[in-house]
């Protein structure tokens, strides 16, 4: 079976940095750590109110890793503005609102079609991989299909949150649109809630290419360490898929 990529998110790491408004924790190191660990990527989320990623982690991420950058972005002229100035090796593009506390759930890529268009294009066209992060739903993908959006990221934030035959529901859910997309072109990622008990169902599924997962590895690192942690997930990822 093919390898699983593994992106990790870094957006905490500036979180508690930015909490007592100084340099450390370093998110640049963070993202460094992650490589020499096994992370495929580095991914970052680049909210309109900055509350943890700023610009300047976007510019020095690009001169500082090896790995592709995978800019997360809500769909504005200014993100647009910020994406084309930068050129990450992808662009997920999230809905996004102030007052959550994180992503909420997936794009309505269906309700938005003559908006992310355009954005789309330019995107494509400075060479930019473009994924919308979805729910794991046929209307979705189908919308994902028509935008010529390369990438669809599932948000499995449902399936994280949920028990028993509520999860499994959900499980079969994300297996479904996966080999749906996959059948039509579109390569899947997933991410969201994703942690060390239930990374794995989701990982077993052969079609899914990617995996982004953040708050919990930062949160866990605190404990073990970042480096044994991005292992630890990297090797239960590899498992899964073994």
């Amino acid at each position: 079976m093919s390898h699983l990529r593994l992106g990790v998110n870094i957006d905490h790491v500036a979180t508690i940095r930015n909490a007592r408004g100084g340099a450390y924790p370093d998110p640049i190191r963070a993202a460094i750590v992650a490589q020499e660990a096994g992370a495929d990527g580095i991914t970052a989320h680049l909210r309109e109110d900055r509350r943890h990623i700023i610009d300047q982690d976007i510019a020095h991420l690009i001169g500082a890793i090896a790995l592709p950058l995978n800019m997360e972005m809500a769909a504005t002229e200014e993100m647009l503005a910020i994406a084309l100035k930068h050129r990450p090796h992808a662009a997920c593009i999230v809905p996004e609102r102030r007052e959550e506390v994180t992503t909420e759930g997936g794009l309505n890529a269906a309700g938005q079609h003559n908006h992310l268009q355009p954005l789309i294009t330019r995107l494509k066209d400075a060479g930019i991989r473009v994924s919308l992060f979805i729910e794991p739903d046929p209307r979705q993908i189908e919308a994902a299909l028509s935008l010529g959006a390369p990438v669809v990221e599932f948000h499995t934030g449902r399936y994280a949150h949920s028990e028993g035959e509520e999860r499994a529901v959900e499980l079969r859910r994300i297996a479904d649109a996966a080999a749906l997309a996959a059948k039509n072109g579109i390569e899947p990622h997933a991410g969201h809630g994703l942690t060390f008990d239930n990374v794995q169902p989701i990982a077993a599924i052969p079609q899914i290419a990617e995996l982004n997962i953040g708050h919990f590895l930062i949160g866990e690192a605190i404990f073990e360490g970042l480096g044994p942690v991005v292992q630890r997930m990297r090797g239960l990822m590899d498992e899964a898929r073994g």
